[in-house]
């Protein structure tokens, strides 16, 4: 099989190869900005959407990449179809990174120097998305944890970035709580925000609601959620989730880039509804499969089946 390439800076280089210095300001203060996108059928779905969600964070950390929108775009293209060849007919990730750069204090060691740099990657979402394959079906258990979401005036979640320490905190006290359990956080006023790379929804009466758009990350998947539901004649209301709400739901699901969407069947140790994907989760599952032109659970199924021997 062919060696995966990686975009950097202007140049293809091998994915072993990729490195930035430990003085880059993503190392020393978190300093980046990122996107993931996903394919269906190998074809990137909502590249665009995303690279303008790239673009709006790049304008809130004040990153000038040295890029048009267009020219990432045609970088992304390619870069897409110079490693076809070493993803083994899976569809993949796309991640884009920029850095602020090598900070300058120690600019003479930096050799990518103290400008920006812009990596592009294209990864197998085999792993990725097999070992959520079970989770289709059975459903995840989330936890309100106690470290919350960080307000947008200290940090704004819309803007994404790689600053996400709290993230990693939630979880590991979400897995105390339970192991395999997944952490919901909330606002300063207890309102459910969003999970640690993921947003939320739930269910009541076969409408739709999701946490307002204050303190999250306004997800590409979760927009693609909403266009479905509404496409489909479903009244979405954004609108402040209580704990209590989420209690009282029928149903309730997390959206995110690979998996697309996972149902909630449990939350703090209590079933959500039946304790079952419920009709308004698997109708929009289906509705989702049929715009990607294929059955996104089936597919999780058979990269699970291969997850296991699978080497990068």
């Amino acid at each position: 099989m062919s060696e995966r390439l990686v975009y950097l800076n202007g140049k293809f280089v091998s994915e072993k190869e990729a490195r930035i210095s430990i003085f880059d300001c993503a190392l020393m203060y978190g300093d980046m900005v990122f996107e993931m996108t996903r394919s269906f059928g190998q074809k990137p779905y909502r590249l665009r959407d995303h690279l303008e969600r790239l673009y709006a964070s790049l304008r809130y950390v004040e990153i000038d990449c040295g890029l048009s929108i267009d020219e990432m775009e045609a970088a992304t293209i390619e870069t897409i179809e110079r490693n076809l060849p070493a993803l083994d007919g899976f569809d993949y990730q796309i991640m884009h990174d920029v850095t602020r750069g090598g900070m300058m204090l120690y600019e003479s060691i930096v050799k990518e120097g103290t400008a920006p740099v812009v990596t592009i990657n294209v990864f197998p979402l085999v792993r990725h998305i097999g070992w959520m394959a079970g989770k289709y079906e059975t459903g995840v258990h989330f936890v309100v944890t106690p470290q919350q979401s960080v307000p947008a005036r200290y940090i704004d979640p819309k803007a994404k970035n790689r600053s996400r320490v709290y993230y990693k905190i939630a979880e590991l006290q979400a897995a105390r709580m339970e192991q395999g359990a997944m952490a919901l956080l909330t606002d300063e006023r207890g309102f459910i925000t969003e999970g640690t790379g993921n947003n939320f929804f739930i269910a009541r009466d076969g409408e739709i609601y999701t946490p307002k758009e204050h303190d999250i990350l306004r997800g590409v998947s979760r927009g693609a959620c909403i266009e479905l539901a509404m496409k489909a004649g479903m009244r979405v209301h954004v609108a402040d989730i209580e704990p209590y709400d989420v209690r009282e739901a029928d149903e309730a699901w997390f959206t995110s880039t690979t998996i697309c969407m996972i149902p909630c069947t449990r939350f703090n140790f209590q079933a959500i509804g039946d304790g079952r994907p419920g009709p308004v989760y698997r109708r929009l599952l289906k509705a989702w499969s049929e715009e990607v032109g294929l059955d996104i659970a089936a597919q999780a199924r058979e990269y699970g089946d291969r997850a296991a021997a699978w080497r990068p």
